[in-house]
């Protein structure tokens, strides 16, 4: 989907300096993409101004991921995509390109909104018809690409592409696009990493505490002496399987994984610790926060609580707006303050209006 001036104002979102400055940071994700004739060259920031090409060389690429990790802009921009479910966003991404750049021909597993926020570039897209990738190639780039259609996107332009559509971007002189992307894992992905955090709470549960039935013993007084000792009974194969089922049909546990995987920040993201907060003032998010909810638990950057009743409401609302107002925060019971403070401590949550890293206090 093609939306002319989706967003009138994106070119005030950031500028070429600023991108270059964050893609010189530690701790910030970003990559230079140059393309010559002896083929594409990629390389891993942080890259000081000196390390990157002159703006007048063409045919390269820097891309900076997380960007609403860092500055306020990008974050409030991020905010008007929230018509998607949080467990769905991935990050804003933000790609300069001199005259030609691009990546080359790809295509991604996930939802994607790509929005011009400077200058212009022509995408071309077209349905996947052969996945094979170009060999040798430090790029996911496709081997065989046709596209089917074509636009020039200007600033404000947005064009939105479902998992698995080949695109092609580049830049018309040099160009600024932002990149919303969504999770879109496979279901084996989803297994594995809530059946890794299950099997991580099993362990971390204390031997005294496992219930009778937990504690129940492979036994097997029928079994008689065996001229085939290789085999595997199959009664211990029913043990087994039945072991399996009693701890998949556990659905509240594994809900509390997901919950947990999905509200897990990024490898890259640290927190500084915070300090004290007041009951009579509003509390944000840091912006860094991952928070998510469902009908008996809170999730916020990895962890889970159990929450009901006023408490959970309030919960959830600073999960859905980011933010509590004073007369909410005073509505918190003792309990909830004291939980609150905690995250407030380990730099999660801050008093008053969000602040991003490195923004003046």
């Amino acid at each position: 989907m093609l939306i002319r001036q989706a967003v009138p104002d994106a070119s005030s979102v950031l500028n070429r300096s600023a991108l270059f400055d964050l893609a010189g940071q530690e701790g910030v994700e970003s990559r230079l993409i140059k393309q010559a004739a002896k083929g594409w060259r990629l390389s891993h920031g942080p890259f000081n101004r000196r390390q990157l090409p002159s703006l007048k060389t063409p045919a390269w690429t820097l891309l900076v991921q997380g960007v609403d990790l860092h500055c306020a802009a990008a974050q409030a921009l991020l905010q008007q995509f929230r018509f998607v479910p949080e467990a769905r966003l991935d990050d804003l991404m933000v790609s300069y390109a001199s005259d030609q750049g691009g990546v080359g021909p790809h295509f991604d597993s996930y939802d994607v909104f790509l929005l011009q926020l400077h200058g212009r570039r022509r995408w071309r897209i077209g349905r996947l018809q052969n996945p094979e990738l170009q060999a040798n190639v430090p790029l996911k780039i496709l081997a065989h690409f046709e596209f089917e259609q074509e636009w020039i996107l200007e600033p404000g332009d947005m064009l939105y592409l479902p998992p698995r559509w080949a695109h092609d971007g580049q830049a018309i002189g040099e160009c600024m696009t932002a990149s919303i992307g969504f999770r879109s894992a496979s279901k084996a992905e989803f297994a594995r990493e809530v059946l890794k955090r299950s099997l991580d709470a099993l362990e971390d549960e204390a031997f005294d505490l496992a219930s009778p039935q937990d504690m129940a013993l492979y036994r097997d007084p029928f079994q008689r002496a065996t001229a085939t000792p290789g085999a595997i009974p199959v009664q211990m194969q029913d043990f087994a399987r039945a072991a399996v089922a009693e701890f998949l049909a556990d659905a509240n546990g594994l809900h509390c994984s997901l919950g947990e995987w999905l509200s897990e920040p990024k490898p890259s993201v640290w927190f500084e610790e915070g300090g004290a907060i007041r009951k009579n003032l509003a509390l944000s998010l840091d912006a860094r926060s991952r928070m998510l909810y469902d009908r008996s638990h809170i999730y916020i950057n990895g962890e889970s609580y159990r929450a009901a009743g006023s408490d959970a409401r309030l919960l959830r609302c600073l999960a859905d707006q980011r933010r509590l107002t004073a007369p909410q925060v005073q509505k918190l019971s003792d309990e909830a303050w004291d939980l609150v403070k905690d995250w407030a401590r380990a730099g999660w949550l801050l008093q008053g209006q969000t602040v991003m890293p490195g923004d003046e206090p």
